[in-house]
């Protein structure tokens, strides 16, 4: 956050820029930003063919990561004070993009990483996107070893949740994640990949024991703690 110079400066609101590859994950996230950080503005910014375009390829292309780049220099235009993005498939490229950038730069899920570490070493994930799940394994591998954790991940994908959260059906959205859950053994927390997820949790809680975690509010936490300290 750039330095306060005056009075104007001093009073003006926390500008949070959420950037996102698919319309389902805006309400989870915007819904956690009021809840938890009511005195921040936030600003939406949807780019979908980033999801579209990703579902094509296994690997990032350069063309992606320059858009995500772009994206990023749009928000500090706009007089953001962070970004955060939130959509999981392109950690890479928002690494880049935070390496570039003047403000704090998010990817969406290393704060709920950080906070599995806490539960023990056997992490389990669902996922409802796939081509988010390489890129997050190699997130919380790297996030282990950097923190000198030996915890493992296990993912787990959940077919057909997303096409129903596409569609609006809530309801099959949370049971099929849900479902999934109760599949897991042996697990010492649940994450819920996706911040479009977020939804399913409690439906989630009803079907297991085991902890779950989802992104949006580990995520907030994180980069309103950057934004303050200026980190």
């Amino acid at each position: 956050m750039p330095p306060l110079t005056n009075a104007d400066d001093m009073n003006r609101q926390p500008r949070i820029a959420l950037i996102h590859a698919t319309r389902v994950a805006i309400d989870p996230i915007e819904t956690a930003a009021k809840a938890l950080w009511p005195e921040a503005e936030t600003i939406s910014i949807l780019e979908e063919g980033l999801s579209v375009d990703r579902q094509k390829t296994r690997e990032l292309s350069g063309d992606m990561l320059r858009r995500i780049v772009d994206l990023t220099r749009y928000a500090e235009a706009s007089e953001a004070d962070g970004v955060l993005f939130t959509c999981s498939a392109f950690g890479a490229a928002i690494d880049r993009a935070n390496a570039e950038a003047c403000i704090p730069v998010m990817k969406p899920n290393e704060a709920m990483f950080d906070a599995a570490f806490g539960h023990g070493g056997r992490v389990a994930m669902i996922y409802t996107f796939p081509p988010a799940a390489a890129g997050m394994e190699e997130e919380f591998r790297d996030a282990a070893k950097e923190r000198g954790s030996d915890a493992e991940i296990t993912s787990y994908f959940c077919d057909g949740a997303l096409e129903a959260k596409r569609a609006g059906d809530d309801a099959r959205h949370n049971l099929l994640i849900a479902q999934t859950a109760r599949t897991i053994e042996g697990a010492d927390i649940i994450l819920l990949a996706q911040f479009s997820m977020a939804g399913a949790a409690d439906e989630v809680r009803k079907f297991t024991s085991v902890p779950v975690l989802t992104s949006p509010e580990t995520a907030l936490a994180e980069i309103r703690r950057r934004i303050e300290t200026n980190q």
